[in-house]
């Protein structure tokens, strides 16, 4: 805890930091847009859940642009909202998880997998560009964060799209989104409590 209190770092400001967040939120509105379609026309909630993550990452670089724009506190206050809503996310996935558990139809897991290996190669190319500003602050945190998170997830839809296959149960692609939730949840907590951290400072 002392160490997230003292010795924090500005956020970068450069042109390269905001040039890698722009390409990240039009890729993730780009994707969102695909596996939505994708998680309705296959009945996947472990898609669902992903393309909601898509969404949510889409408003988490946004307001990451935002904060480097306004600078000082706004950037952990920011942080600080986006861990909330990736609490709110993780409930959200878990509810409707459970809800295609109670339906018990499999979704179709080719157009899982296809869709699901875009994503992954999406994901992949952003968090490389992202990876050395892991350490940053709060803000920053966050963001690299949802990005390895979303190299997870894509991994775990792949898994389930495969266990779908195997099966033709909706077990593995429930067991996914339940998983993708949890996810959410302490990412979110950890998020939460950085910022907390740095606003005492």
């Amino acid at each position: 805890m002392s160490d997230a209190c003292c010795n924090v770092p500005p956020p970068p400001t450069g042109i390269s930091y905001r040039r890698v967040l722009w390409i990240a939120l039009v890729a993730n509105v780009v994707m969102f847009c695909v596996e939505l379609a994708a998680s309705v026309y296959s009945g996947s909630s472990a898609l669902a859940a992903d393309a909601a993550d898509f969404l949510g990452d889409s408003a988490n670089y946004a307001l990451s642009l935002g904060a480097i724009a306004a600078g000082g506190a706004w950037t952990s206050r920011v942080a600080l909202l986006k861990g909330a809503a990736m609490s709110v996310y993780g409930v959200a996935v878990l509810a409707y998880a459970g809800w295609r558990a109670w339906l018990g139809v499999p979704p179709e897991p080719i157009t899982m997998g296809v869709v699901g290996t875009l994503a992954l190669a999406v994901n992949a190319s952003v968090a490389v560009m992202l990876y050395r500003f892991r350490e940053g602050d709060a803000n920053m945190r966050s963001v690299w964060l949802c990005t390895r998170n979303d190299v997870i997830a894509n991994l775990l839809v792949l898994a389930a799209a495969i266990g779908v296959f195997g099966t033709g149960t909706v077990w593995p692609d429930v067991a996914v989104a339940a998983f993708l939730a949890f996810l959410g949840l302490t990412s979110g907590r950890v998020v939460i409590r950085h910022a907390r951290a740095e606003l005492r400072a």
